[in-house]
């Protein structure tokens, strides 16, 4: 297992736009910023010390209860990733953080992707305590981001805010 970065945000996930990536608009699908995004969670539980080895030994698996991504400005074939993780919240189950993809070279911020991941038993499929060791890698990583200033985009509702009376029919 490695050594957890304890860096406040985590920033160490990486990605280019590949050409797949690219719709008739020129830019990057929307699709694919989900995919590059779990490219992103595939980070952060290799941090925790849960990615691939812990479902093909059987201990156990990940899924991803709900997500919510926003578009804050497109990102096009060849442009390189920056992708952050910030955890927001955890319990004994879960993990409540934000992914913020940046491009690499410009800084602005493309999308951000926040996300419920819950722990499961390998064998029952059903949702478990965190391993011990992921449990201290994950109060360690969170104590630190809690000194963090929590995204504006954390915890948005989706719909549209009303300047007006309703529209005519």
């Amino acid at each position: 297992m490695i050594e957890p970065d304890l860096g406040a945000p985590l920033d160490v996930h990486r990605a280019t736009v590949l050409p797949e990536w690219i719709d008739w608009n020129g830019h990057m699908n929307v699709g694919f910023y989900v995919v590059a995004f779990d490219k992103a969670t595939d980070t952060l539980c290799h941090q925790l010390g849960v990615s691939w080895e812990y479902t093909r030994d059987k201990i156990g698996m990940t899924f991803v209860l709900e997500a919510h991504v926003t578009y804050d400005r497109e990102v096009k074939e060849g442009d390189p990733l920056r992708i952050t993780t910030q955890i927001l919240d955890y319990d004994a189950k879960r993990v409540h953080y934000i992914h913020m993809m940046y491009h690499a070279d410009e800084g602005f911020l493309a999308a951000t992707n926040e996300l419920m991941l819950m722990n499961i038993d390998y064998e029952t499929r059903r949702s478990a305590p965190w391993p011990d060791w992921a449990m201290a890698r994950l109060e360690k990583l969170a104590a630190l981001h809690a000194r963090l200033p929590r995204p504006p985009q954390a915890g948005r509702l989706i719909g549209i805010k009303k300047t007006h009376g309703p529209r005519p029919r």
